[in-house]
């Protein structure tokens, strides 16, 4: 028995260290009161990028930080809130009420945050702030684009201006231009949203194309029959209901959110698609796509800077503005 003292001593000895160590690696949240630190405003914006994402892992890439760090802030914000905001695992990743309900309020506290921003700069006799601006995808190549030439010459009248550009979906544009995380956006003109205004800038030619190893590329003879039957990809965005009616009699059997998806289908040889002329171009010249039935099947579509209605005013969203439309 006696013999056995040792061992046993030691077992609880360490059980007591394993115990002290546990507490003191324990961290005691205070309850949150309203007041918001530099280490609630990170936590909020790891929160809100989680949430935007639909999960950890598409959060790991925006944020750049490791999955690891970003469950830590938000199993810390939970224990700062007293509230379970979040269920991941393998079901997945959802929100729950009282996370929904945290995550509107992040949004609507940073939009706040941007509107004190705005007004600090506009107390500014120089430009000098932020500017967010979201812009549909692949208009860099548009020849007569002056995104580019305005963009320029407002960094020439301000120097110190910080420019974030966001490429994303125009749904998500018009989003975050309603939301207050963007100041202007560039869109398809497709449909008007009462809380936004919408400039008119210019206009985008497409046309009907199919790749160089399509059944129809050197057919010796087409017809409308022919396009029509053949397999298509269509797009999900910025659709007229005068383009969509145009679109509805061919068939569609593919569908893409932008116009990189419509080429990578169209480059496969399976599918034909519209694409704007100024994108197809790099593949058209080297005879990799050709157009069907130029004369028949293309359209035309607006393309609109946009701005919330109401917002408050910002010298250099009104700067950019002018030298988009006036130029």
């Amino acid at each position: 028995m006696f013999g056995c003292m040792p061992l046993l001593l030691f077992r609880v000895s360490l059980h007591l260290q394993y115990r002290l160590l546990e507490r003191s690696m324990k961290k005691e949240f205070k309850a949150y009161t309203g007041q918001v630190t530099d280490i609630d405003l990170r936590q909020f914006r790891i929160f809100k990028m989680v949430v935007d994402c639909g999960g950890f892992a598409a959060a790991e890439v925006a944020l750049n930080i490791s999955r690891p760090a970003i469950s830590m802030a938000v199993s810390d914000l939970e224990a700062r809130l007293k509230m379970t905001l979040c269920q991941r695992g393998r079901a997945g990743f959802f929100l729950t009420d009282e996370g929904r309900g945290i995550y509107e309020a992040i949004v609507q506290l940073f939009a706040s945050m941007e509107v004190f921003k705005l007004q600090v700069n506009g107390l500014h006799s120089f430009l000098k702030g932020d500017l967010n601006i979201g812009i549909s995808d692949n208009l860099v190549t548009l020849e007569h684009m002056n995104i580019s030439k305005a963009l320029a010459s407002l960094k020439e009248r301000g120097p110190d201006i910080n420019i974030n550009i966001r490429m994303a979906p125009p749904i998500d544009i018009e989003r975050g231009v309603m939301d207050g995380q963007l100041h202007v956006g560039v869109v398809p003109h497709a449909r008007s949203l009462p809380n936004i205004e919408y400039f008119n800038l210019y206009d985008e030619e497409s046309y009907l194309y199919c790749s160089n190893t399509h059944p129809l590329y050197n057919a010796e003879t087409l017809s409308v029959e022919d396009v029509i039957a053949a397999d298509m990809v269509v797009s999900t965005y910025g659709r007229t209901p005068s383009i969509s009616g145009f679109t509805q009699s061919f068939h569609t059997t593919a569908q893409a959110s932008d116009k990189e998806g419509i080429a990578f289908l169209v480059l496969t040889g399976a599918y034909i698609g519209f694409l704007p002329a100024h994108f197809a171009e790099r593949w058209f010249e080297k005879g990799a796509l050709k157009t069907l039935m130029p004369e028949l099947f293309q359209y035309s579509t607006s393309y609109a800077a946009i701005t919330r209605k109401g917002a408050k005013p910002n010298r250099i969203v009104d700067t950019l503005m002018k030298l988009l439309i006036n130029d």
